[in-house]
């Protein structure tokens, strides 16, 4: 073994949505995140002697078994940072990751394991050498984003946005960078209760999701709501505004759905249950005012997001109408997360 590096980074769940994206990973509207805690990918990257004439001489393990499905989307990415890293083809590269959620479930896994494996590559580059701590974060940052967009934000802890907004200072395209306008405390300890309504890989991948953006009717639309959308969140987290809020990370969510369901070919992520557990939700909601919210990512599952005063009451009423409609009752429990590790 010449070098090897291994990081912890959590997947990330999106309050304003990201759909549609320019070439070079380029978004089309700003998104803003919360980081996860107990939703995470592993990765330990190892160089050795390389022995392939590719260009790429790599081999990648998910949980121990070997995943071939998985190497152009890695090949890929490497080529996007190849000329920063130039190690990347100058050896060869053993790739071990592991989930501590289902893979491929809508709980974004690229996220985190392109995140992650940004943190192992930049960590064993010779430009990490240079770099500050928050230079570091940022460079990772951009180059998650060019193997997965959400990727870029999970690089940070607690809420995070990533796109070009105006009003938020500091905001780019190129990378995710935590936001540092005055949030209410109580927004950053919020918990995420995730309803495995599906477990498995998705229908239709985000990757065709987004491209179908690309002449979408409601297309700018979308992008001048998500933008609205924007401004409208972050000021009420200023305040213990959680009606609002919620009201408002509901609707991103619907807009998300509605537009893979209006696109050409128009496609659905959500399932029979997925509607019943947002029904549930609402009633609930009514009936005990405990402000209690959903979102969706692009897939089935559905993110149960409340304040951590309410966490007990929203677990009881998981555990008692939910998890019928729960693939074999699984659920997580998750909170806003501090953001990636570095393991020995």
């Amino acid at each position: 073994m010449i070098a090897s590096s291994k990081w912890r980074s959590p997947s990330n769940i999106a309050l304003i949505k990201y759909w549609g994206k320019y070439p070079h990973q380029i978004p089309a509207n700003p998104s803003i995140s919360f980081t996860l805690d107990a939703c995470y990918t592993e990765t330990e990257l190892i160089l050795s002697e390389k022995k392939s004439e590719a260009q790429f001489d790599f081999d990648l393990w998910l949980e121990g078994e070997a995943k071939e499905g998985f190497k152009p989307k890695v090949e890929q990415f490497f080529r996007a940072i190849v000329h920063e890293a130039p190690f990347l083809n100058q050896y060869r590269l053993e790739i071990h990751t592991a989930n501590s959620f289902p893979h491929s479930s809508g709980i974004a896994s690229s996220a985190s394991g392109l995140s992650a494996l940004a943190l192992c590559v930049l960590s064993i580059s010779n430009l990490n050498r240079s770099l500050t701590k928050a230079d570091f974060y940022r460079k990772a940052s951009e180059w998650a984003r060019l193997g997965s967009g959400s990727a870029s934000r999970s690089v940070y802890g607690g809420l995070v946005n990533w796109g070009r907004y105006e009003d938020l200072e500091g905001s780019a395209d190129a990378y995710a960078l935590p936001v540092k306008a005055h949030i209410h405390k109580d927004f950053l300890t919020y918990r995420d209760f995730i309803l495995l309504v599906e477990i498995g890989a998705k229908g239709v991948s985000s990757t065709v999701g987004h491209g179908l953006m690309k002449g979408h009717p409601y297309a700018e639309a979308r992008f001048a709501q998500a933008n609205r959308h924007m401004g409208h969140l972050l000021r009420l987290m200023q305040g213990p505004n959680f009606e609002e809020v919620g009201y408002l990370i509901e609707q991103e969510a619907l807009a998300l759905h509605a537009m893979m369901m209006t696109s050409d070919p128009y496609f659905i992520l959500m399932r029979a249950n997925t509607v019943k557990v947002i029904d549930l939700i609402w009633q609930f909601r009514k009936n005990t005012d405990i402000p209690a919210y959903f979102t969706l990512d692009a897939g089935a599952n559905v993110h149960l997001l409340c304040p951590e005063a309410h966490e007990q009451a929203v677990q009881k009423f998981v555990e008692q109408e939910l998890t019928p409609y729960l693939n074999q009752g699984k659920y997580i429990c998750d909170r806003v997360g501090q953001g990636p590790v570095k393991l020995k």
